[in-house]
């Protein structure tokens, strides 16, 4: 099912906002409302961090053009218009965040200094694409309130051998001594210092020059074991210092994932950096910390100890690839899912999971178009899971055997704000004021006047006519939006409401709601 007829299949009783006037720091009319400005409703608490605040997510793949974009030789309008379809999918699944691949292969989706705009853009490496892409797209997801994380892979650098194929550009060409060759591709050696600099000034270089929410790893960082052995065995013997090898490979990476966590937050705190790990960590059968599991090892594989990352406070989220069914005889998601939630427990790290919506209809496990939402409906059970990322959006837009029907009816069928982000500072903003409410049109124009230092703005409605001040319910929210208001459709005529509006942060704390604003809709 195409992304057009998903918007149909699913419009019939949704809850909708559109945020609009001001920018996402100011809002809308009249001059935001200072710090330590007095609230309206100091005695009624901010809503909370309740289980219904979910990140929930779609990861967009450049990489061999998986989703986007589908035609690289394409026009810059065309390329465009199928970005922002596959924006619109997520608004309409109630989603809250996008996670875009932007450097797939030691390569650039935006004008880099170091190295080539991505041949994944115009089908050559090296081309500009005309147009500034990572602007682009970060402008069209914000301006839906999707949070952008920004998807970089470290050390991959090629689908093919040839190096000579590459850019002039690309650091790779320029630096053969830190090129691999291993399974029919190219990888940097992450053994060597300037390789794992390399890395960090791409990663920097984004997040000091545009406004991402997030800078994301996914599974990737020595290569998967393949034809025989990585070769990094000169690497080895002249920087190994007589450990072993595999805990020098570990210490490699760990030294890349440490260093970018301090220099992420160092620059910008409100900037998250996430990993998105395959999925075992290690099989019980190893290591008695392991999960119950017997698969591939992503500590001993791919040298990733990401149990480590989570223990040291070096990632503000993991979301491990749990792409097995319940049930599963090697990996059983369930067993998967209460392991990792151990892993985060006393911790600042936030868990989510990767769902492999690429699956449906794969196999007799896959066959069940519930087998999903059954995975959320299991993920309740462990408090600490905070929400799903689906790989991926092509296949959330396709909705094979109306799988994704299924999750927005079941577990999506109202927004959800994303959980506070605690360890890296910021707080709640003050309340808005200047509240109001009024009729619209078919639905309820709801206006506020900016809180300072507010990202975005969650809008709670109650039926019937409420107290001035009063807490406002989880359950209750219609938007989470950017700006000073939105256009509540769903309003019926004739009814009573009361509205509230809360504040956020950058990382999601949340202010008291405002006083609430009792509207009475005309009967048509």
């Amino acid at each position: 099912m195409a992304a057009a007829a998903l918007t149909a299949a699913m419009s019939a009783g949704v809850l909708a906002g559109c945020g609009f006037g001001g920018d996402e720091r100011s809002g809308g009319g009249g001059a935001p409302v200072p710090a330590g400005a007095r609230a309206e409703c100091a005695a009624v608490p901010a809503p909370g961090d309740s289980k219904a605040r979910q990140l929930r997510a779609l990861w967009i793949a450049t990489v061999g053009n998986i989703d986007w974009p589908k035609d690289p030789g394409a026009p810059a309008a065309e390329q465009k218009k199928q970005f922002t379809r596959l924006l619109d999918t997520a608004k309409q699944m109630n989603m809250n965040a996008v996670f875009v691949q932007i450097r797939p292969n030691s390569d650039a989706f935006y004008d880099s200094p170091i190295e080539p705009w991505s041949t994944w853009i115009t089908g050559k490496q090296g081309k500009d694409p005309g147009y500034d892409v990572l602007k682009f797209m970060l402008d069209e997801a914000h301006a839906r309130n999707l949070e952008f994380h920004a998807w970089f892979n470290p050390y991959r650098i090629s689908r093919h051998d040839d190096l000579n194929k590459l850019s002039e550009k690309s650091p790779a060409r320029k630096n053969p001594g830190w090129v691999r060759e291993y399974g029919g591709g190219l990888w940097y050696d992450p053994g060597i210092p300037q390789v794992r600099e390399l890395a960090t000034k791409a990663v920097m270089d984004v997040v000091n020059k545009y406004d991402i929410d997030a800078v994301h790893f996914d599974d990737y960082f020595y290569p998967y074991p393949e034809d025989g052995e990585f070769p990094d065995q000169a690497t080895y013997k002249a920087r190994g210092g007589g450990m072993d090898k595999g805990d020098w490979r570990r210490r490699n990476v760990d030294l890349l994932v440490e260093d970018l966590s301090g220099r992420i937050h160092d620059a910008k705190p409100w900037v998250q950096f996430g990993i998105s790990p395959f999925g075992v960590w290690r099989n019980k059968t190893t290591d008695p910390a392991g999960s119950d599991t017997r698969a591939l090892q992503s500590y001993d594989d791919i040298y990733a100890d990401t149990r480590k990352w989570i223990k040291k406070g070096w990632l503000d989220y993991v979301t491990p690839q749990l792409y097995w069914p319940i049930g599963d005889p090697a990996a059983d998601y369930a067993e998967l899912v209460g392991w990792w939630a151990e892993q985060v427990e006393g911790t600042d790290v936030q868990l989510t999971i990767g769902q492999g919506a690429y699956r449906v209809g794969e196999d007799a496990a896959w066959k069940d178009p519930a087998e999903l939402s059954r995975h959320l409906t299991l993920n309740a059970k462990h408090p600490q899971v905070r929400g799903d990322v689906y790989f991926s959006a092509s296949d959330i837009a396709e909705n094979r055997r109306k799988f994704a029907e299924r999750l927005r009816d079941d577990h999506y069928r109202r927004p959800a704000l994303r959980p506070a982000v605690d360890g890296n500072g910021g707080k709640a903003p003050p309340p808005v004021q200047d509240t109001a409410a009024e009729p619209h049109g078919d639905g309820v124009k709801v206006t506020w006047r900016a809180s300072e230092g507010a990202a975005t703005y969650g809008v709670y409605r109650a039926d019937g006519e409420r107290a001035g001040c009063a807490p406002a319910e989880p359950d209750q929210l219609i938007a989470d939006v950017r700006g000073g208001g939105i256009i509540d459709p769903s309003a019926e005529p004739g009814r009573t409401y009361t509205y509230y509006v809360t504040a956020l942060d950058r990382l999601h704390h949340q202010s008291a709601p405002a006083r609430a604003v009792t509207v009475t809709t005309p009967k048509g």
